[in-house]
Order: C-alpha cells, then structure tokens, then sequence
C-alpha cells in the first residue's frame, strides 16, 4: 500500500493542494432537490466550515479531472453557495464541466433520507440527471464489482453522527474496500463530526460481534470524522487502496454544530437535529429492549419509555446517581407510526436526557438507565437479545444487567479501551482541538 493523501488543513483559510501525510495505510446526496429536513445555521455564520465536496471543487479538482467519477452520497451531500442557500454535492458535480459524474451510490435510508431504519432501498434512476443509483443498502452492501464497471475513482460525501452504529461509516468501509479490490482511487469528502471530537466514550466493539451496526473495533462514540475513520481503517485494518481525504475546511475539534454554520440536514427520519445525535451514542442501546426510544415523537433518541415504566420513580433513581453533565427528567410520550414497531399509538412513561454540561457521557447515562430501567421494568422487561448485543458490541453488558452489577461495574473496564483507541487512532487526526 502507498500512503495516505489528505488535503493540507489550514484552519480559515483555502486548503493547499494534497499532499503526503505519510501515515502507513493506502493513497491516496442525493440531490437536495427533494425530501429534506434542512435547518438554518444556528450561530457561527455561514461559511465558518466549508465541507470537503465545496474544498475539492474549490482547490483539489484535480482528484477527479478527466476521471469517470461515481458517488457514494444522500441528501446530506451539500455545500453552501454564494447567494446563502446550498446546492447537492450531484448537482455540483453534474454542473462543472471538469468532472463526469457517471454513478451514484446510495446507504441505509435511500438518496433522500426517507426510508426508516432497516428498510431494504432498491436501486433507482435518479430523474434530474439520470444518472444510475446503485443502492448498497439492498441486495447487497457492498459495491459489486458491475456497480463499479467504468468508475475511474470513488467519491463518499455523507454526514455521519459521530457513533459506532451510525450505518453510513460502514458502507464507506466497505465501498473502500470493494473499490481497492479494483485498484479504484477513493476519496472521502469529509464532513464535521456534528456531536465534536473531543470526547471518546463507551465500550469497544469486540470483533466477534462485528456486524453493520459496527464493522470494525471502534468505541461507540469515536470522535472521529468521516475522514479520520477512513484514515484509521486504511492503516490499521488494511482495508481497500488507494484513499485521499478531502478535510473540512476550518473544522476543529471543540466545534458544536453550530458553531460550523453549515445547516443540519436530518440524515435520518430520526435524527432531526443534533441534541438527539448527541444522545444517540448511548439510547441507540435501548433499541435492543421493548422500550421505545423516541421514534414517532419530536424527540427521538433523547427520551425512553414504556408503559409499565414509572417515569417519576426512574428519574429519581437516575438523579440520585449523580452522573456528570446530565439531568434526566419525566417523561410522558406517545409514539406516532415510529417505524420500530414499539407502542404505536400509546403512552408511554419514562425519562428525557437533558444534557447540562461538557463532562456528559450519553454511553454511561445509557448504561445506568438500561440498569435502572430493567430494575423497575421487572417481568415487562424484554430484550432483543441478538440486537442488543450486535449495539453493544458483546454479550457482557447484557448479562451483566441481567446479574443486577451496578453501572460502574458494567463500565469498568472501558476507560482502558478508550485510552487503548485513541492511542491506536491519534496518527490518523487530521484536525487540531482548537483554532490555531
């Protein structure tokens, strides 16, 4: 394998042409026509990050000039334009009359977004441009070697969550892999990590529990982007060929949401702004309970329940429990054809995460609830045992609340893997903690 390639960061300014990080490794949206749920930037101003679709185009075209470009991308592949609103990164590409877009590539919940979670997506044509949608979250999740027939490079423009079981990563993983079997360029166009990358947190997957909720041994919040991810997997996991990575402009690690002033397009029909994504890392947990996590309400994922639960007794032993950062509050909520099946039409009682601080860990605030949770939840209480255990990346957690140990117990050993991750990823970063 040759080296990496990533775009010189150069925080606030254009970003030079690539150049050779030397890390050991390899070299290297669907159109927002329709379908999106697009919120204004809330601070920071626009143009305070730009993604890396706007720096390729920008600075860097030459990783796609005179190529056949296909594109792994959904309705989050967008970048800002002059006159303030955004254009699709298949649009931009479609437009500039040095790159020939030939095919478009699509992950879990289509190229708009709409599909709900493990809902199968064929493979379409998209009507604007007609270009082909090969859909990798069908009949196969990884490109097959016909869907890449006349690609001369592999291009993913996707924003991710910042969580190990946030899909998307995971069909980067392996369209890199299936493009590096054909000796394909791949490129990344990074995006923010949308919950920061400051903070690694949760347990790491054990290989024996790889799946596509979380291919490869990764905490369940890794702090990383897109980018860095691809960077890591290269090197240390060997997986596909040739990879560049095109950085987000002015990004660093401290940055909330909106702080970078780009708009957060929902990525999923359950993932509407970036409190539930924060959350996400660790009530995603629940989805291997019969507890509702929020889908079908205006709060997914910051909020679980069931209508056996006492929402007041819950919270109170949660708040007794002093966890750092987080306040948990009753809740009552009733899910509206949530897509999980759970408690359609129902109320249901429990808490709502309300994050209070930086020292918040979603990972263990999950843990303590799932405890709590089945505690009080008594013989209501049903696992999806296979589900849960493909989240938590093992069977321990759950045996472990099954045997009643308490939540420091059941997380006693995972500062040790964090700081074994972050040792493992530090040479793959690309952006500083804080503006320079």
């Amino acid at each position: 394998m040759g080296a990496v390639l990533v775009l010189a960061l150069v925080t606030g300014c254009g970003a030079s042409r690539a150049e050779d990080s030397r890390a050991e490794g390899s070299e290297s949206g669907a159109s927002s026509r329709e379908g999106n749920q697009i919120q204004s930037p809330a601070s920071g101003g626009v143009g305070t990050v730009a993604p890396g679709i706007q720096v390729l185009l920008e600075d860097s075209l030459h990783l796609v000039r005179g190529r056949r470009v296909g594109l792994i991308t959904n309705h989050t592949g967008i970048a800002p334009t002059p006159d303030g609103s955004t254009a699709s990164s298949i649009d931009l590409l479609t437009a500039h009359p040095e790159v020939e877009l030939v095919a478009l590539y699509s992950p879990e919940h289509g190229i708009r977004g709409m599909a709900e979670a493990g809902e199968r997506v064929e493979s379409s044509t998209d009507g604007p441009t007609g270009l082909p949608i090969h859909s990798l979250y069908g009949a196969t999740r990884k490109p097959t070697p016909a869907m890449l027939d006349g690609i001369d490079v592999l291009l993913f423009d996707i924003q991710d969550v910042g969580a190990r079981y946030y899909t998307y990563v995971w069909t980067m993983a392996l369209a890199m892999e299936a493009a590096g079997e054909r000796g394909i360029p791949f490129v990344v166009l990074d995006r923010p990590n949308p919950i920061g990358g400051l903070q690694v947190q949760g347990n790491v997957l054990e290989p024996d529990f790889a799946t596509f909720v979380g291919l490869y041994p990764v905490p369940m919040r890794h702090g990383l982007t897109p980018g860095e991810l691809a960077r890591l997997l290269s090197a240390q996991f060997g997986v596909g060929g040739p990879l560049s990575v095109v950085p987000a402009r002015g990004w660093v690690r401290r940055m909330t949401f909106a702080e970078t002033g780009l708009p957060w397009v929902a990525p999923s029909p359950n993932m509407p702004d970036p409190t539930s994504a924060l959350h996400y890392p660790g009530t995603c947990l629940f989805e291997g309970t019969n507890l509702s996590v929020g889908r079908g309400t205006d709060r997914p994922f910051q909020q679980i329940g069931a209508p056996f639960l006492d929402g007041a007794a819950l919270a109170e032993v949660l708040n007794a429990a002093g966890l750092p950062g987080i306040r948990f509050e009753p809740a009552r909520f009733v899910p509206e054809a949530p897509g999980d099946g759970k408690w359609a039409g129902v109320e249901v009682e429990g808490v709502r995460f309300v994050a209070t601080g930086p020292d918040y860990d979603p990972t263990r605030a999950a843990v303590a609830a799932l405890a709590a949770a089945r505690r009080l939840g008594g013989p209501d209480w049903e696992w999806r045992e296979a589900h849960f255990d493909r989240l938590a990346g093992n069977a321990a957690l759950r045996e472990g609340i099954d045997a009643g140990l308490p939540p420091t117990t059941l997380t006693a050993g995972w500062g040790d893997q964090i700081a074994a991750f972050r040792r493992l990823s530090a040479d793959h970063l690309i952006y500083p903690e804080e503006r320079e």
